[in-house]
């Protein structure tokens, strides 16, 4: 253990010894976090529509304005025909396109049905659904005062209507921030762990200060402990710094126990550095360890669940999400922190992820050879 007690003392001067690293851990995290919520954000606003209204009558100007009044809609242009609104489209000003045919007034009192075209820019898949999506329900619930207004009173007794009442769980005001910070912090730990850990023995190898350390008699076991434990404290302190954004600017307090939270990450960060110091004693080059890291990090991030639900995902997605480490902080994080989970609700993702952290590390310390 003295032996252990004295990697530890080197590892910890070594950091210290470096203030650009130190800010860097500091700086990362509380700049991240401040600036990505702010950008990653699901709901789409500002969508340039084009109008080309065939009617010019109350029912298409009030339409019209009731549309724009919603927020999510810039009227990009009033067209005098299709053909001119679909030369915006292919020039990028609109997104989409609402055509209101002649004789639209006329037709909804009269015959109480008329049609209304719709063309979306599909370039971008999310903004165009949305959009579309956004301007459908508009026009139902405009649709929907028309028939109030103008049905008879004894034919709305008559008919049979569905009131539809729901509430948001977890996440009332449905504020995307309380849904995006949680994961982003899950992301910014498991970078900057994974990182710090894949470049740590690699370092050690171009410096030459490695050769020193495999002619003692240290034991492999207890050298993978002095690289890991270091970068598991600061792993701690990251997050901690995070927490801490989180409440001060967003004001998000996570509802279950802070104890069951740090008790899920103590055991992550043993998974993720795991991971950087085993991808660490297979390179030789901090290069090498960078893109290495880096490609792993990203199937974690997109496979993860953070911007796509996993359970959209094709099949072969999904086997690789189950092995995923981040799926399952992410997944944790908003338990505890919106949903307020317990640690018996979160036993299930500690024991997948204790046995993530064994194979990594068990396999790390197996593949460090001592040899000068």
């Amino acid at each position: 253990m003295r032996i252990l007690k004295f990697l530890l003392e080197k590892e910890f001067k070594q950091i210290f010894r470096n203030k650009a690293l130190l800010r860097l851990i500091i700086a990362m995290p509380i700049m991240q976090l401040l600036l990505l919520p702010l950008a990653a954000d699901y709901e789409i606003k500002n969508i340039n529509l084009s109008v080309v209204d065939n009617d010019h009558s109350s029912f298409s100007q009030q339409l019209v304005s009731t549309i724009i009044a919603s927020g999510y809609f810039k009227l990009a242009d009033y067209s005098q025909s299709y053909s001119q609104s679909l030369e915006l489209i292919e020039s990028d000003e609109a997104d989409l396109i609402l055509e209101i045919p002649a004789g639209f007034e006329r037709n909804l009192v009269r015959e109480n049905s008329q049609q209304v075209l719709i063309a979306v820019n599909a370039i971008n898949g999310t903004k165009a659904n949305i959009g579309a999506s956004y301007l459908n329900n508009i026009i139902k619930n405009y649709n929907q005062k028309l028939r109030t207004k103008f049905l008879d009173a004894s034919t709305q007794n008559q008919s049979m209507v569905i009131d539809i009442t729901y509430s948001n769980w977890y996440n009332p005001e449905m504020d995307y921030k309380s849904f995006m910070v949680p994961g982003i912090l899950a992301l910014l730990v498991t970078i900057i762990g994974g990182f710090l850990a894949a470049l740590n023995i690699v370092r050690e190898k171009e410096i030459g200060t490695i050769e020193q350390i495999n002619v003692t008699p240290i034991r492999k076991s207890y050298f993978i402990l002095g690289k890991l434990i270091p970068f598991w404290v600061i792993g701690n302190v990251v997050f901690t710094i995070g927490l801490l954004v989180s409440w001060l600017v967003y004001g998000i307090i996570p509802v279950g126990n802070l104890l069951v939270l740090y008790s899920f990450i103590w055991v992550y960060l043993l998974a993720v550095l795991g991971l950087g110091l085993l991808i660490s004693t297979y390179c030789e080059t901090q290069q090498q360890a960078m893109f290495i890291n880096f490609f792993f990090i990203m199937i974690f991030i997109l496979l993860g669940g953070l911007f796509t639900s996993i359970d959209s995902m094709p099949g072969w997605a999904k086997i690789i999400a189950g092995v995923n480490p981040v799926s399952y902080i992410i997944e944790v994080f908003r338990m505890i922190i919106l949903k307020g989970s317990g640690f018996m609700d979160i036993l299930p993702h500690i024991g997948i992820i204790s046995f993530i952290a064994l194979v990594f590390n068990t396999w790390a310390i197996k593949n460090y050879r001592k040899t000068t």
